[in-house]
């Protein structure tokens, strides 16, 4: 009982704080309506950050993401990839929604693209905008980067990194952060090679940090994966990653 109250406070306190950094913007792809969310600093000419949220859609990580992001002096915009009505309510519906536009990257690319569109109506400084990604997110700021979208730089950030091999490797001109944690079981080490292999073949300015003792979601305090060393570390090198690139 004791635990449920605190829980509800906690969601409670979380909504107040977040809807005061975070304000709600509707966009459309096609009859398909999105539901994304801006920093309260929209309309301010500003380097721009979009964020990719994980698998379940936009969550607290992403939202307290931009909520700091904006603290740095970022306009941020959450991305809405499923759109109204497609929302994953449990991790196997996840699983499928999320599997549809990594294997249709293009559909993906797409959706991510509409997105920047609205960072940019929202005073992101069209020169200056980066993308960060968490999970399913971060496989998005990688199809990003190959898709060649106008970001100067993406952070995949405890992403799928695996592409299919069919797919050539091309010439990527955005610079790329990944931050892989060591223990993250859905990477394997044939993924990992090939997307070395794919930055090498693209001349792309890469890095990769990986983070030890830490599993998949590592950054997320809700998960039982977190690693709060770990994760403020991630986060600092995120940091770091958007003052050299767009400041």
């Amino acid at each position: 009982m004791i635990k449920s109250i605190f829980i509800t406070a906690t969601l409670l306190i979380s909504a107040t704080v977040f809807s005061q950094y975070l304000k709600p913007v509707s966009y459309q792809d096609g009859s398909q309506k999105l539901n994304g969310l801006v920093t309260s600093n929209a309309g301010k000419k500003l380097p721009g950050v979009l964020i990719l949220p994980a698998w379940k859609g936009i969550d607290d990580e992403a939202k307290t993401a931009a909520a700091d992001l904006e603290k740095q002096g970022y306009v941020a915009f959450i991305a809405d990839i499923y759109g109204e009505g497609n929302v994953p309510k449990d991790n196997d519906s996840a699983g499928k929604t999320a599997g549809f536009y990594k294997k249709d990257y293009a559909a993906y690319q797409k959706r991510i693209s509409l997105a920047l569109e609205q960072l940019k109506k929202n005073g992101a400084i069209p020169e200056k905008i980066a993308l960060i990604g968490y999970c399913f997110g971060g496989t998005g700021a990688l199809e990003s980067a190959r898709g060649k979208l106008p970001v100067v730089g993406v952070v995949s950030i405890h992403g799928s990194i695996g592409k299919d091999q069919s797919r050539p490797n091309e010439a990527i001109s955005t610079k790329i952060l990944v931050e892989n944690p060591a223990e993250d079981k859905g990477v394997i080490p044939e993924d990992y090679n090939n997307l070395v292999k794919e930055m090498n073949e693209g001349k792309a300015d890469w890095q990769i940090i990986t983070y030890a003792n830490s599993k998949h979601t590592f950054t997320d305090p809700k998960s039982p994966d977190y690693n709060p060393v770990m994760a403020k570390r991630a986060w600092n090198h995120t940091l770091m990653f958007l003052k050299e690139i767009l400041k």
